[in-house]
């Protein structure tokens, strides 16, 4: 098996899961691009190799069963074993004006939409990639997860969190638990998941709005998908340091 460590990036063909790849390219990793649009994927992976990254293409949709289950057996053939994985993919669901999601309009189709992506999808991926996980010396998971989940935050009056996303800020925060929990299972197993906030980044999922860019807002997680053996494990993190759940 080669030494060259695998990565996989879930939403990888655009913004930050873009950004994610190629930073782990340049550090040496071969990166497996996920992402639905085949023309859009491929586009991605192009443009990393002109960049000297070793990428390849993983068609997968974090919704659907039987593509979480094929891009599994995909990085098996192709690299045997999986060192990294960075479940990025995330939708922010309908969003009014100024972003509202007010809890009192919700469209329910929504809400099961964006926690299909946003929660259930990271479960499919992390537990369809975890035999290809357990091979690696180092296996380290990522889940992108955002500020906006962190309750004590959110409970702060004097914390500026944004308007109400009654969607999207719960799914990160069920996101963030759910971190926990298989930081827990994986007490003691060498496997290290954390939770990483990119802050605002100006990309289409924000409609271009933020002071940051898509490589700014992924060095974090890519500082959690290479951590060193004994790293921290269970965490929520952002560039300044440690997010209270």
């Amino acid at each position: 098996m080669s030494e060259t460590k695998t990565a996989l990036v879930t939403g990888a063909n655009k913004g930050i899961g873009y950004e994610i790849a190629a930073g782990l390219g340049r550090l040496g990793y071969r990166v497996g691009v996920g992402a639905r649009d085949a023309t859009r994927r491929e586009a991605a992976v192009e443009k990393l190799r002109a960049d000297g990254v070793d990428a390849f293409g993983v068609p997968l949709d974090v919704t659907d069963d039987r593509s979480v289950t094929a891009a599994a057996d995909l990085v098996d053939r192709l690299a045997g074993r999986l060192d990294a994985l960075v479940n990025n993919a995330g939708i922010p669901g309908g969003m009014g004006p100024g972003w509202l999601q007010e809890p009192t309009a919700l469209d329910l189709d929504v809400v099961r939409t964006v926690v299909d992506t946003n929660v259930l999808g990271v479960v499919r991926v992390t537990n369809a990639m975890l035999p290809l996980l357990r091979r690696s010396a180092s296996p380290r998971i990522v889940n992108v997860s955002s500020s906006v989940g962190s309750l004590a935050r959110q409970a702060d009056p004097d914390v500026e969190v944004g308007p109400v996303m009654a969607a999207y800020a719960p799914s990160k925060s069920f996101l963030n638990a759910l971190t926990l929990q298989y930081a827990r299972q994986f007490a003691g197993t060498g496997v290290l998941i954390n939770a990483a906030c990119p802050g605002l980044v100006a990309t289409d999922f924000t409609g271009f709005f933020g002071s940051r860019t898509a490589a700014q807002g992924a060095a974090t997680p890519i500082r959690l998908a290479t951590l060193p053996d004994g790293g921290p494990t269970g965490c929520f993190f952002e560039d300044d340091g440690v997010v209270p759940w």
